[in-house]
């Protein structure tokens, strides 16, 4: 498409009175809005797109395949020992907190024994602080969030160890 052709389509466009109209064509888009600016003449963009070569993305994918053949291996050793756990997920959407307050010491450690209906954690969601129970008996393994960071519905927040 050549200047003399986009000239006549703003033209056109101008005079038809829409106030939008896009063309999009293998190696060009063009949007033309009028009545959006305070002069009479039409705002245009026009955006010529080019093809990428694909040939350099290639080996600089092949390097991090090799990385992540190994990490794998590694993550499912330890799943298989976490498969003995029962892991407490979050019920909510929320900040997570493993103390009451500040000043006070954490609900549970690494290594505290729990009982079913314990107060694990808080989570605040839109200013309210909800305990959360635990609904097993056991041993606490790991901690898996942080203090004080965000949490998502069903994310693992402590594993277990019921026996």
């Amino acid at each position: 498409m050549d200047i003399k052709e986009i000239q006549s389509l703003i033209k056109f466009v101008a005079k038809s009175g829409a106030s939008e109209v896009k063309l999009e064509m293998e190696d060009i888009k063009i949007t033309i809005r009028t009545g959006s600016t305070s002069s009479s003449t039409p705002e245009t963009t026009i955006v010529q797109q080019i093809p990428m070569a694909q040939a350099p993305a290639a080996p600089v994918a092949a390097a991090p395949a090799a990385q992540e053949t190994a990490a794998p291996a590694a993550e499912s050793a330890s799943k298989s020992d976490d498969s003995k756990y029962i892991t407490i997920k979050s019920p909510i959407i929320g900040t997570f907190y493993r103390k009451p307050s500040p000043d006070k010491p954490a609900f549970v450690e690494v290594g505290s024994t729990i009982n079913q209906g314990d107060v694990l954690c808080v989570i605040e969601a839109m200013k309210l602080f909800n305990d959360i129970e635990s609904e097993v008996s056991g041993k606490i393994v790991k901690v898996l969030v942080d203090d004080s960071s965000p949490v998502e519905f069903d994310q693992p927040l402590f594993l277990v160890d019921p026996s």
